[in-house]
């Protein structure tokens, strides 16, 4: 062993003991511990008496096992050293000071290793170590004190592989086998496990480490709705586990920010619950956490696709909301409500026209298009509204809109042109003069002269080398199109 890689490894040895030992202290506060989802009928597991005992064995079983300290240690080093040097080099060497100046995020990364070696022995089927089952759901609890990095991923690991009782690391399910890898046989018929199956003790052990988040502080609960949201992911967890009623309670948690992540969690838990999906929405709209009313108005289109009407009281009550933020994100939604009530989503429209806030205006002209498709002639004067109302901004939005109009459908454009007349239409008259001034005057004089309506544009066509002729698509049945093909979700 080289002289940099002794003294690192020496360094980081007794900065993981001194981890560890306030880890295990800090886990075993739980007491008892739960009993080990898989053991060995002939050996029942023996529940440890004294909670100061696994401190001291966890301590002696790592000073012990160097082999296995040396080996995490050199898989650690090769993952966060920055790739900045030869093959042959030794990271020990090249990088000494860099290591030890990153003490603490080696020592974390190792006891999250370890944590894995033991459970990987406790819930080994063939050969099951109880013992090491106390130690790894000790250290796991210990380790479980912040929302981010290795205690959210490698932490949730650890929980799914006891919920499924099964070693961390295994492939919970087989992908199927197709024509582009060498072991697909056409004619074979092999089955396939498609989904995953808690176990009865690792649902059980997997609730106790929940709970304890849950009674825990800001941090852990936070860590708790991190963990409960990436758990979503596997329904067949999601009765056994209790994830719904653990998010419905937290929908009323005393913290803002706690509160705020479940709702990142709504979409997926209304899939999996639509009932205590739709219970936590009750209770987090009922709140008056400015954060999570943001956060709401931010998921409402998700809503909208998984909830449909029960959505339409969520908008409503955001759009009376005071923050300009959730004004902002539940005005951009008022689209969503044209595929459940084509009438009720025209009405909104024209009932915002006339909102005191000047971001909500500017935010329907976004929906125009498709109201303008829907309903062509504009009964309701939308058009004209939110045009003798509108601010700078607005203006400039529907005038895009009305260029736009007048070069793809010119007798929608005439129509509209007709319900403007009596308003002040020179920020529209002024672009359309520098793009074409002829054929404005033309509009112009038809508006203001009665004389003869401008005759439509012909389409372009692109001369190609050959000499054929291709026409350029409407832009207008392009785009719907790409609606239809779902790139404009």
């Amino acid at each position: 062993m080289s002289k940099s890689r002794s003294k690192v490894s020496d360094q980081v040895m007794e900065s993981l003991a001194t981890a560890l030992v306030k880890a295990m202290e800090k886990g075993c506060l739980a007491w008892p511990l739960p009993q080990p989802p898989v053991f060995d009928a002939d050996f029942p597991p023996i529940h440890p008496k004294d909670s100061r005992e696994l401190p001291e064995i966890a301590l002696a079983l790592l000073r012990a096992d160097r082999g296995m300290f040396d080996s995490h240690l050199a898989i650690t080093v090769d993952l966060i050293v920055p790739h900045r040097m030869n093959l042959t080099d030794d990271p020990f060497e090249v990088h000494e000071r860099w290591l030890l100046r990153r003490l603490s995020i080696l020592t974390e990364r190792l006891l999250f290793s370890i944590a894995t070696e033991w459970l990987a022995h406790a819930l080994d089927n063939e050969c099951p170590n109880s013992d090491k089952w106390w130690l790894a759901i000790s250290l796991l609890n210990g380790l479980s004190d912040k929302p981010h990095g290795q205690p959210v991923h490698q932490g949730y690991h650890l929980v799914e592989s006891i919920a499924l009782g099964e070693r961390p690391g295994t492939w919970h399910t087989q992908p199927e086998v197709t024509n582009a890898n060498m072991d697909w046989n056409p004619h074979g018929m092999v089955p396939r496990t498609t989904s995953v199956t808690a176990h009865e003790g690792g649902s059980e052990a997997a609730i106790w480490m929940l709970t304890q988040l849950e009674q825990g502080d800001e941090n852990r609960r936070l860590l708790l709705i991190e963990w409960c949201r990436l758990l979503l992911e596997r329904k067949e967890l999601l009765p056994a586990l209790g994830i719904a009623n653990i998010l419905k309670r937290r929908s009323a948690d005393p913290s803002a920010e706690v509160a705020s992540r479940v709702v990142g969690c709504l979409a997926r838990l209304i899939e999996g619950d639509r009932e205590k999906g739709l219970g936590c929405v009750e209770i987090l709209s009922k709140r008056k956490d400015i954060q999570v009313r943001r956060n709401m108005a931010d998921v409402l289109t998700r809503l909208f696709r998984r909830i449909g009407e029960d959505a339409v009281d969520l908008l409503n009550i955001m759009l009376a909301d005071e923050d300009e933020s959730v004004l902002a994100a539940a005005s951009a939604t008022v689209g969503d409500l044209r595929f459940l009530d084509e009438s009720m989503w025209a009405d909104k429209i024209l009932e915002l026209c006339n909102h005191p806030n000047r971001i909500v205006k500017r935010n329907l002209v976004y929906t125009l298009r498709d109201y303008l498709s829907a309903f062509p002639a504009d009964q309701r004067k939308i058009i004209p509204t939110l045009w003798a109302v509108g601010d700078e901004v607005l203006l400039t939005r529907l005038r895009e809109l009305l260029i736009r109009m007048e070069e793809v459908d010119h007798d929608r454009f005439a129509s509209t042109l007709i319900a403007l007349k009596d308003l002040d239409l020179d920020n529209l008259w002024a672009p359309m003069l520098i793009r074409n001034e002829e054929r404005t005057q033309e509009w112009k004089d038809w508006l203001y002269k009665n004389e003869d309506q401008p005759v439509a544009r012909e389409q372009s066509t692109i001369h190609i080398s050959d000499k054929t002729e291709t026409e350029i698509p409407d832009l207008a049945d392009a785009l719907d199109t790409l609606g239809d093909m779902g790139f404009l979700d």
